[in-house]
């Protein structure tokens, strides 16, 4: 495809976006001379404006040829036997064929993923849903966002986000809940804080139950019990309620449902007499000041804008929590005009493109529903297909239940990594185990899915493959090619278009670039909706682009009517109208109740899980950039200091607050399984909760999956998992030693009870704790560096040293001949500066002021 690229011809800079989260960044990147890729902000999109997030920052430093997948391969018993893509989009053609004909169209899936470009979810929606004949797609979005959906559509009529990024300088008042901005999208997080700065009458409130970063700009901190959403902001509409700040006007033109809304809110209401029957207080652990503060200010300022995202989302209750939200700014009226409304901001670079095109089970394609006979005409002429599913197929959680139970006879999983993402790991694993056929399209070659995979099918990973994607405010942006591709991987869609065609679906798939796909699905969101008027999602204005103009296709925001050749900024629902069949926003009447599981004596705290600053997903990525694992270098527990003492933690070496040392590995367990991870003591955490971090993995770390003790629970509407809800306890592991290891290689850790992988300038870094004493440890160390193959041995040089007769102050290092290849310490416990100098060695070179100062280092 011919393409301008947005490219400066002055410089080389490539004009596209960020791999991360919903924000949606520009950005700017060129190849150098060396090799490596030069990234910057694109200071003319109107996402970031130039600004980065580390994670962005550092996204030159993720490309990488290492630990790449180049080849198709079918997997048997471990070992890979290569083909050729003719070869091998055949043979999954002819295996979903086979399963389709023998078991039916409901016996195949595909599990899918928001880092899919719009392109790629077009195709194999439109593959599943429209050839295949089945329902059985799902997103990995299922496990952040689909709670949203839900809530907006009883609401709204559709999956419409209705504000603007702009809204951030507009609002008066910006409450968060269930999102540490500052960590997950951080580039909205600076532009609030700089809007806070320039406006100091903007005020900021953050409710959730850990003080987080996004706490340091928040005028008030509400730390609520974790699940007690509902009863908050239903507390917020009585409130509202009694002192008259409801706007009973727009309630009666623009809304449906408020009685009975009203009705059940009231029983969270305050009175001089006390709590209703239902006491926020006593529910949330909230003080009735607390409480007063929050409501007062929502009432008095009329620009009020709540951000949320999977504090909310993910919970057995999060459509009901999303509703509580919209319900609050409906009864107000703040909603549909600048500074206000209720605004989810998405996890992945394009789970709202994949929303949009229908990448959910419970959708059909570009905000056509299941259930609707016309939409099901419409649909299947479009396609010019007779097969057209027109029932919903299984969600996620049911979608590997349904595996497990032998329903699901054949899956293609493409850029997910389900055995570490879903809750109660082992039963995914098994799930997959059990599968006849499994299809795996990737870019990483060893993720804890492709080993369970019969076929690998590499894929263009960003920075090499070119589309579109939505961010969090509706607005669709060009990720371009900047890079060629490493062996054979190819676009997701093209390898989608390939088994389609060798499937028998060959007219219907006759894509010779992804600037067809586009121009396709455009016109698809335009059927029946010239204006708009019929579906929120219209993309009438850019049904004309040609293959030109797709390529210097700038930042267009939904609904794109007619081109946009400026930046635009424009609000949903500014008239009152929604795309309900009545035309009115929806009250949705919910009641709070409890989480599914709840603490008990052997159980007794509550695990919340997410994302830390600088990693991402499951670190496939990420964990390639040195830089970023140096805030947080290894999987954690966060716990209270009140709590660890009255675990009896304390009690094992624990130095709760001194930065140089570190604290014991402990053990965290829960009634569906185990995982060990590094304590953390901190008074940002409520006494009875724990978090940890969702990015450690079987190729990272020893067991330190948070999934594998998360029970599946999921929200009866939406089908999202509870991941922010699990009863654990935390106990000693009791290691008797710990080491770090350096080494210019990957090594094979899984001998030792603990071990963590971190990449270093120079290689890698293992931090290992052992039930051995150090001893015994040095030992198996050194066996283990014994067994590495070498093709120079002769000219590999030892060093080593002991302090004692115990071995408790050990040192060791194997030398090349341009410097050290492997090198490691052991102590019944390690400190920082140790773990910082042994790190320093991988840059050094092997000569003797080298081995010299090693050694003395080791005396010290």
């Amino acid at each position: 495809m011919s393409e301008k690229r947005m490219t400066d011809s002055n410089n080389g800079w490539i004009k596209s976006t960020c791999a991360y989260c919903g924000v949606g960044c520009g950005i700017e990147a060129r190849p150098t001379s060396l090799g490596k890729l030069e990234v910057r902000g694109d200071k003319d999109h109107p996402s970031n404006y130039g600004k980065l997030c580390t994670k962005g920052i550092a996204l030159g430093d993720t490309v990488t040829p290492l630990g790449r997948l180049t080849q198709p391969a079918y997997i048997q018993d471990e070992q890979k036997q290569e083909l050729d893509w003719s070869s091998a989009t055949q043979s999954v053609a002819d295996k979903f064929n086979q399963t389709i004909a023998e078991f039916g169209a409901d016996s195949v899936a595909f599990y899918v993923s928001g880092q899919l470009l719009t392109e790629d979810y077009y195709v194999a929606n439109k593959l599943m849903k429209g050839f295949i004949g089945s329902g059985n797609i799902d997103s990995n979005s299922r496990l952040c966002m689909a709670s949203t959906v839900v809530g907006h559509k009883r609401a709204f009529g559709a999956d419409t986000v209705p504000v603007c990024y702009e809204d951030l300088e507009q609002a008066e008042l910006v409450v968060i809940t269930g999102s540490n901005l500052a960590w997950c999208h951080p580039v909205l997080f600076q532009r609030l804080r700089a809007a806070k700065q320039a406006n100091p009458a903007l005020k900021v409130i953050v409710i959730d139950p850990r003080y987080t970063d996004t706490c340091e700009i928040a005028d008030i901190h509400l730390a609520l019990e974790s699940g007690s959403d509902v009863a908050l902001f239903n507390g917020l509409l009585a409130y509202l309620d009694d002192n008259d700040k409801l706007d009973a006007d727009y309630i009666e033109k623009h809304t449906q449902g408020f009685t009975e809304t009203i009705r059940s809110a009231t029983q969270y209401r305050y009175t001089e007499s006390g709590w209703g029957d239902k006491s926020v207080p006593e529910i949330t652990g909230l003080t009735e000041q607390q409480l007063k503060q929050f409501y007062e200010l929502f009432a008095s300022n009329e620009k009020v804008l709540t951000i949320y995202s999977q504090g909310v989302n993910q919970s057995t209750q999060g459509c009901d929590k999303v509703n509580a939200i919209i319900n609050c700014h409906l009864a107000t009226a703040k909603i549909g005009k600048p500074g206000m409304g209720p605004f989810s901001v998405t996890g992945q670079p394009n789970a709202m493109g994949g929303r949009e095109v229908g990448g959910l089970a419970n959708t059909l394609a570009a905000h056509f529903e299941f259930g609707d006979p016309q939409s099901h005409q419409t649909v299947s002429e479009f396609w010019q297909t007779d097969s057209l599913a027109t029932h919903a197929g299984l969600k996620a959680i049911d979608l590997f239940d349904a595996m497990n139970e032998g329903k699901i006879k054949a899956v293609w999983i493409m850029a997910t990594n389900p055995v570490v993402s879903l809750p109660d790991s082992e039963k995914i694993k098994s799930a997959l185990e059990k599968c006849p056929f499994v299809v795996v399209s990737d870019c990483i070659a060893d993720t804890e899915t492709t080993r369970l995979a019969d076929i690998v099918l590499p894929a263009q990973g960003w920075s090499e493959k070119s589309g579109t994607v939505t961010n969090s405010e509706r607005r669709i942006s060009r990720q371009r090619r900047i890079l060629p591709s490493p062996g054979e991987a190819k676009p997701d869609w093209w390898i989608l278009k390939e088994v389609a065609q060798k499937m028998g679906f060959n007219e219907q798939f006759e894509y010779r670039h992804e600037g067809e796909i586009f121009k396709e699905y455009c016109e698809m969101t335009s059927l029946d909706n010239e204006t708009g008027k019929a579906r929120d999602l219209c993309l009438i204005g850019l049904t004309q682009l040609d293959e030109k103009g797709y390529g210097e296709l700038t930042p267009q925001q939904w609904p794109v009517l007619e081109y946009q050749p400026d930046i635009i900024e424009q609000r949903m629902f500014t008239n009152g109208e929604f795309f309900t069949e009545s035309g009115k926003a929806q009250f949705i009447s919910v009641e709070h109740d409890k989480p599914v599981a709840d603490t008990s004596l052997e159980f007794p705290l509550i695990m919340n899980t997410g994302r830390i600053r600088d990693q991402w997903h499951t670190m496939s990525r990420t964990g390639l950039a040195a830089g970023l694992g140096e805030h947080t270098p290894e999987p954690f527990v966060a716990m209270h200091p009140d709590t660890v003492a009255e675990l009896g933690l304390d009690e094992f070496g624990l130095d709760a607050f001194n930065h140089d040392t570190i604290n014991p590995v402990v053990k965290v367990r829960s009634a569906q399984g185990e995982c060990q991870a590094r304590l953390v003591v901190t008074k940002e955490m409520r006494r009875e909760q724990v978090f940890m971090p969702i990015h450690w993995n079987a190729p990272t770390a020893k067991d330190s999956k948070p999934c594998d003790l998360i029970l599946p629970h999921t929200d009866a509407a939406s089908g999202q998992p509870e991941f922010k809800h699990t009863p654990v306890v935390v106990e000693p592991c009791g290691y008797r030693s710990e080491a770090a290891l350096v080494s210019d290689k990957v090594m094979d850790c899984s001998g030792f009870d603990y071990w963590v992988r971190q990449r270093v300038e120079g290689g890698f870094l293992y931090r290992i704790s052992s039930s051995k004493n150090p001893m015994e440890l040095v030992i198996q160390l050194a066996n283990t560096l014994d067994a590495l193959p070498e093709p120079n041995a002769e000219a590999i040089k030892s060093l080593h040293y002991h302090g004692n007769k115990s071995f408790k102050n050990y040192g060791s290092a194997k030398l090349g001949e341009f410097g050290v290849k492997q090198a490691f310490v052991v102590n019944s416990k390690l400190d920082n500066e140790s773990i910082d100098w042994l790190v320093e060695c991988l840059t050094r070179e092997a000569d003797e002021e080298f081995e010299a100062e090693f050694l003395s280092t080791m005396a010290k």
